[in-house]
């Protein structure tokens, strides 16, 4: 009977203590952004809540006492009511490879959270963009995120955008090939010269960062480094130990290439057209009037930490 005392009170304690932290939402939790960004507030003190269409994906978010609720971000009363009582929020849209045309996802996701911001407005917001979302066209994929900075810029209150640059994690999906074949085959060319790029662990730590020391008014927020993909295929080579050079896919062969890796036909516009972009200067870092955070996590930093998980 004592024992069981005993833990009514802890028990009773822990919530107590949950109540009393402060609390932030976090979109994507169960995705790479996201989810570092949970952990940084986590480890800091502090408490989440987030939404998952399946609460079941979160189970390991809900066992680090993460409040998870069931929902879609395209539903703005859910929305809404996941805001109630917070001290800052996240919003980020999914990052799907290939984007529709007319980018009908993005439109359905701008919406909701418009809505749910005037219906429960945040003390502060920090929004997850990419870098070139200042630019009005040449975009592609990064269209969208350029429409979600213009429905969101006007809000009364602190907004901060953090325009993150390619992230390494994307070129996870290549390191068996790349072991296999010697290559590295890049989109961004040519291969020496630099591109900006961020690991996600780094995006998260600065979101978690924002909302947890705040600033005033509307911040825009530049977050990574320089990288070549010479740099990538070194990382590469002395994640893997098998030698691996890059080399620029010619462009006649990126429609062909992008069906074999699985794009859909009316995506393929969208996906040449940003990295056209990138290989041009048009999607950049360095404009005027923004923040610039260095990134801190390196190509073979990722690569490592994705081929030789931690065991628990």
């Amino acid at each position: 009977m004592h024992y069981n005392q005993e833990n009514e009170c802890s028990a009773k304690f822990r919530r107590t203590l949950a109540r009393n932290l402060i609390m932030y939402f976090i979109s994507g939790i169960t995705g790479k952004i996201g989810g570092a960004t949970a952990q940084q507030l986590l480890d800091a003190g502090h408490s989440v809540r987030a939404l998952a269409r399946d609460p079941q994906k979160a189970t390991a978010w809900t066992q680090k006492g993460v409040e998870v609720r069931a929902g879609d971000l395209t539903d703005a009363q859910a929305v809404a009511s996941a805001l109630e009582g917070v001290e800052g929020a996240f919003l980020m849209q999914p990052t799907p490879f290939g984007v529709s045309p007319d980018f009908p996802e993005a439109t359905a996701l701008n919406g909701s959270f418009v809505a749910a911001l005037a219906q429960t407005p945040p003390p502060r917001l920090v929004v997850l963009s990419s870098v070139g979302s200042e630019q009005t066209s040449g975009l592609g994929n990064i269209t969208q995120t350029h429409l979600l900075e213009a429905e969101l810029r006007d809000l009364p209150f602190p907004t901060a955008f953090v325009r993150a640059g390619a992230l390494i994690e994307n070129f996870l999906g290549l390191l068996e090939r790349a072991a296999s074949t010697g290559w590295f085959d890049s989109f961004l060319q040519p291969t020496d010269h630099p591109f900006p790029m961020v690991a996600t662990a780094d995006v998260g730590a600065e979101i978690a960062r924002l909302l947890i020391e705040g600033w005033d008014g509307h911040r825009i927020v530049e977050i990574g480094s320089p990288i070549t993909p010479d740099e990538i295929a070194r990382a590469i080579t002395q994640v893997l130990g098998t030698p691996v050079k890059a080399r620029s896919i010619p462009r006649e062969y990126w429609t062909q290439t992008l069906k074999t890796m699985g794009l859909a036909p009316d995506q393929i516009g969208n996906w040449e057209e940003m990295e056209d972009g990138f290989n041009a200067g048009w999607i950049h870092f360095g404009v005027p009037g923004t923040a610039t955070v260095t990134g801190t996590t390196s190509p073979a930093q990722v690569f490592a930490a994705a081929t030789n998980p931690p065991t628990l």
